[in-house]
C-alpha cells in the first residue's frame, strides 16, 4: 500500500531521524531545502549521506534545480544505498527528471513536487517520466507562484487534475501538501479528508503530531468497511450472478470500490 504520510525532517538534525520513524509515519523525507539555512546546506547534505550510507533509509528532498547545491545533491545522493527516493522541488520539466532517473538505483524513485504554474502545465509529461512513483502537490508554493488565495475551493481544479493525470499515467495516487497549523487537529483532519475525497492517498507532514490525524483521515470509517464487507460477501455468495446490497444492484464499479476500501483499511480479501 502506498504511503499515507510523509514526515519532513531537517537534514541537519540527525538526532531527529530515528525519532521521525518512531512517530509511526509511513515515510520520512530528510529535507535539504526549505528546512535548512543557506550556510548549513553542505553540512546537511554530508549528514544525510553519511546516515544513508550507515544503514539509514529515507527519501530526500534536494535543493531546486538552478541553485548552487542542486547538482552536488543529486551526485552525492545517488551513491547512497539507503536512498528510497528523491523528492524534487519546483519540478517543471520531464527532461531534468529523466537525467535523475538514469542515475538512480533500482529501488529508488522520484517524487516530483508540483509547485508552479509551469510544473502544472507539464503535468502529463512529468507523471509519465520513468521512475516517478507519484505526484506531490506543493500547495503553499503553488499559491505564491499563481497568486491564488485560499487552499479550499480555489485549488479543487488543480487537485483534481493531479488525480486524473496520475490515473492516466498508471502511477500511485497523488500526495497533498502540508497543513501549516501544528495544533489544530480538526483542521488537519478536514483538509486530509478533502484531499482523500479528491482522489489523493497521501499527505505531507511537518510535525510528528500530525501523523495520527492524517492516518485517521485516510482510514475508511467503520460504516464504509461494513458496507464493503456486505458487498464482497454478497458477491462471493452469488458466485458471479447479479446481486443486490442495501437495495442497490452490485455491479463491477461497486465491487471495485469495496475492494479499494478493504485495501485502504489494510484488509486482505
Amino acid at each position: 500500500m502506498a504511503a499515507r504520510s510523509y514526515l519532513f525532517v531537517p537534514g541537519n538534525r540527525p538526532e531527529r531521524f530515528e525519532k521521525a520513524y518512531a512517530s509511526g509515519t509511513d515515510a520520512v523525507i530528510l529535507d535539504l531545502e526549505d528546512a535548512v539555512a543557506t550556510d548549513l546546506k553542505v553540512e546537511a547534505r554530508d549528514t544525510v549521506t553519511s546516515w544513508l550510507n550507515a544503514g539509514g533509509r529515507a527519501y530526500v528532498r534536494i535543493n531546486a534545480r538552478g541553485t548552487e547545491w542542486y547538482q552536488n545533491d543529486v551526485t552525492n545522493l545517488m551513491k547512497c544505498p539507503g536512498l528510497l527516493g528523491i523528492v524534487v522541488p519546483k519540478a517543471e520539466e520531464s527532461a531534468a527528471l529523466v537525467k535523475i532517473s538514469k542515475e538512480l538505483s533500482d529501488e529508488a524513485v522520484i517524487l516530483p513536487l508540483i509547485e508552479s504554474a509551469r510544473g502544472f502545465a507539464n503535468l502529463q509529461q512529468i507523471a509519465c517520466t520513468p521512475r516517478v512513483e507519484r505526484l506531490v502537490f506543493g500547495t503553499l508554493d503553488f499559491q505564491v507562484d499563481t497568486g491564488i488565495r485560499g487552499d479550499g475551493d480555489e485549488l479543487v481544479y488543480f487537485r483534481s487534475q493531479l488525480t486524473l493525470v496520475s490515473r492516466l499515467a498508471g502511477i500511485a495516487a497523488p500526495v497533498d501538501g502540508v497543513t501549516a497549523s501544528l495544533d489544530d487537529g480538526d483542521l488537519l483532519r478536514q483538509e486530509t479528508l478533502r484531499a482523500r475525497n479528491l482522489g489523493f492517498r497521501g499527505k505531507l507532514c511537518i510535525h510528528p503530531k500530525q501523523v495520527p490525524h492524517v492516518h485517521a483521515a485516510f482510514q475508511p470509517s467503520t460504516e464504509e468497511v461494513d458496507w464493503a464487507n456486505r458487498v464482497l460477501t454478497a458477491v462471493n455468495v452469488s458466485k458471479g450472478a447479479v446481486t443486490v446490497v442495501d437495495g442497490k444492484m452490485v455491479d463491477v464499479p461497486v465491487v471495485l470500490k469495496a475492494r479499494d476500501i478493504f485495501e485502504s483499511a489494510g484488509i486482505t480479501t
